[in-house]
Formats: structure tokens, C-alpha cells, sequence
């Protein structure tokens, strides 16, 4: 009896990192937010370029429409409810091909080429403090959610 309640504890443990409320408060909220600082990032670059500008803000509302969508898978779970909808508008999309996790995985890079983007490009450096701090804490959650994310699931494999 004490060594069923152990495994149940451990796979309620083990399944919190893969909750759909976990992995929207600390990976897709993340991706969010370097979205909308790069939105931010190119309207300041692009003052003068009206190409840029539209991009810009093109950028900053899919931020946001991402960031209301994590919220609103968070509150679904919270509630015990099956979500409508998915984590972004990219795999809200694949939906429609009946491969929204394939659409996640592209929005998933389309999110990292943006952060190389800004580091490589040198945009990061016209954040301003307080955006400098989201950036960090984006990183810092998003990078060590990702990492306990993936241990899990190599120990589930090998259980």
C-alpha cells in the first residue's frame, strides 16, 4: 500500500510539469513576452520605415493574442475544462490540418529565431532596463521549465 501511494505521488509530481497550466506559465507566457519586446524592438528600429512599423505592430498584437490564449488555457485547466483553443495562434492554426503540435513546434522556433534574432542582431541592447527584466525572466523561466520538462519525460521513459 505505502509503495502504490509513493508511485502515485511521484506521477502526480511528474505530471505537474506537464500540465497544461505549467507549460503555459512558463514556456508559452515566455514566448509571449519575447514577442511582444521584439515588436517593441523593431517599432523603435523601424521609426522611419513604414514597412517595419506594420511588422511591428503586426508582431505586437500576435503577442498579445498569444499571451490571452496561454491565459486562456490556464483558466480552462484551472477549471477543469477541455480547451477550445490552443496555446498560440501557429498551433491554433494547425488545428485546421489536424496537427496543432507540429504548429507548436513551428511557432517554438519561430520563437527562438526571434530571441537569436534580437541577440545576434544587437537589438537587445535598446531594451530598456525594465524590458531588460523581462527578457531576463523569460529566459531564466522559460529555459529551466523547458529542461525540467524534458527530465521528466526521460524518467517517465525509463519507468
Amino acid at each position: 500500500m505505502k509503495k502504490q501511494t509513493q508511485i502515485h505521488s511521484e506521477k502526480t509530481e511528474d505530471g505537474f510539469f506537464l500540465k497544461p497550466t505549467f507549460q503555459a506559465l512558463t514556456i508559452g507566457i515566455p514566448f509571449c513576452v519575447f514577442k511582444l519586446l521584439f515588436g517593441l524592438l523593431a517599432l523603435r528600429t523601424g521609426t522611419f520605415s513604414g514597412f517595419l512599423c506594420v511588422f511591428a505592430w503586426l508582431v505586437i498584437a500576435w503577442a498579445l493574442t498569444d499571451l490571452i490564449m496561454n491565459l486562456a488555457r490556464v483558466y480552462f485547466h484551472l477549471t477543469g475544462r477541455e480547451s477550445p483553443i490552443e496555446y498560440c495562434t501557429i498551433a491554433q492554426a494547425g488545428r485546421l490540418f489536424k496537427r496543432p503540435r507540429l504548429f507548436l513546434a513551428i511557432d517554438t522556433l519561430i520563437s527562438f529565431s526571434i530571441i537569436c534574432f534580437a541577440l545576434w542582431s544587437g537589438w537587445i541592447t535598446l531594451l530598456d532596463s525594465q524590458e531588460s527584466y523581462f527578457w531576463y525572466a523569460a529566459t531564466t523561466l522559460n529555459l529551466i521549465s523547458v529542461s525540467i520538462v524534458n527530465i521528466v519525460i526521460e524518467l517517465r521513459r525509463r519507468a
